[in-house]
């Protein structure tokens, strides 16, 4: 039994480190916060790996692991406006964003963050697995829990969403012209 456990132990350990660097990327463009997506990932892998039999015996290991990420990601932020809720509205100094500095939104993947990060949570993780995992519709369907028709809208009022922000930046930005 211990030799079993040893390999399983030993296939989650490999499988962790191929697809940890892709998993942090996907977890920080769904929160917008390089420390916020590694606890991310090592949450969402703690629940991978209690049931890592199941995980390694689907047909899409990485599209259940996605899919628990996402759950995470939903279940945390559920849980942030949930105390921002029930705040006081004079204490809501933890939850105020610090305004960007206009140096820092010079590179343009520094803006896309940014205007991904404004996007809602259902938004962004259709635009984040549809266009940055490159997934199809449908498997950001299964992955969001959702139908192929709410990914396809998520999707498309997220990069409306995105242009808009980013027409504003890029004006606010003193480039003058809309890309």
């Amino acid at each position: 039994m211990g030799d079993t456990t040893a390999n399983r132990d030993e296939e989650f350990r490999e499988f962790v480190t191929t697809r940890w660097p892709r998993l942090v990327r996907t977890a920080y463009l769904l929160c917008g916060e390089q420390h916020t997506a590694e606890d991310l990932v090592q949450s969402a892998l703690v629940r991978v790996y209690v049931a890592w039999r199941r995980v390694r015996a689907a047909d899409e290991p990485d599209a259940y692991v996605r899919r628990v990420l996402v759950n995470e990601h939903a279940r945390r932020h559920r849980r942030k406006l949930k105390e921002l809720l029930t705040l006081s509205p004079g204490d809501t100094d933890g939850w105020q964003t610090p305004d960007r500095d206009r140096i820092t939104l010079a590179d343009d993947r520094e803006m896309l963050r940014h205007a991904l990060a404004q996007l809602p949570p259902r938004q962004r993780q259709a635009v984040v697995l549809r266009y940055w995992e490159d997934l199809s519709e449908s498997q950001v369907a299964v992955a969001m829990g959702c139908s192929v028709g709410t990914v396809k809208s998520q999707a498309a009022k997220g990069l409306a969403k995105l242009r808009a922000a980013l027409a504003r930046e890029d004006v606010t930005a003193g480039h003058g012209e809309v890309r």
